[in-house]
């Protein structure tokens, strides 16, 4: 069967920064898309309906989707509206599926609350879809690096990757939950992550390898 993967970026981002895992993840054999959206102009939920139309685009029998940190949100909105896409797997990285922390801290004064845009509409401040998609899904999350939490939250729990935190990752429908140590942008540029990712996609197990 023809295998593809969409990649979805996160908040401020263009899916450049996703260059390297897009194409480690091509040279593993997949046929590679990345999706782009506004993350601050529209809502989470708003996104969704745009990433379902892109889907519809896509000429594969198989659909997995990688998702980094807000990207991920939209991918819940996604199955929680549109459920019914072509099999394949999830995966998350970095993403704060029980609201951010960082996210609360920006958001509480005008000054940087607006640099979050309608991200925090059942998004980074909570509210986003709990995991119903009837699909595996599998989390990769920092537990080490500097980011924007460490400049807005001084109470960032830790481990956490410099914005998101360990704990704001983890649910109970996740079906593999791996922590590896980089920094919220610095896992899309590790191949050893990039090789757990694809052996996720293709066995529903980080830690898998071909035989």
């Amino acid at each position: 069967m023809r295998e593809a993967v969409v990649f979805v970026h996160g908040l401020w981002m263009t899916g450049l920064e996703m260059t390297p895992l897009r194409r480690r993840m091509a040279a593993e054999g997949f046929q590679c898309h990345q999706f782009r959206y506004s993350s601050i102009l529209a809502a989470p939920e708003w996104n969704a309906a745009r990433l379902d139309r892109f889907l519809r685009s896509v000429d594969a029998d198989v659909v997995h989707l990688v998702a980094h940190s807000l990207g991920g949100l939209v991918v819940a909105h996604l199955f929680e509206r549109y459920p019914m896409q072509r099999p394949g797997r999830v995966v998350m990285l970095g993403t704060p599926i029980n609201g951010s922390r960082t996210a609360a801290c920006m958001a509480r004064t005008p000054l940087t609350r607006w640099l979050l845009g309608r991200s925090i509409r059942r998004g980074l401040l909570g509210g986003a879809p709990r995991w119903k998609a009837g699909r595996e899904l599998g989390m990769v999350a920092g537990n080490r690096g500097f980011g924007i939490g460490t400049l807005f939250c001084w109470r960032l729990d830790t481990p956490n990757d410099g914005t998101v935190a360990l704990a704001e990752t983890r649910s109970p429908e996740i079906n593999a939950h791996l922590a590896v140590p980089y920094g919220h942008f610095g896992m899309l540029w590790s191949e050893a992550v990039a090789e757990a990712v694809a052996a996720f996609l293709r066995w529903g197990d980080f830690t898998a390898r071909s035989p």
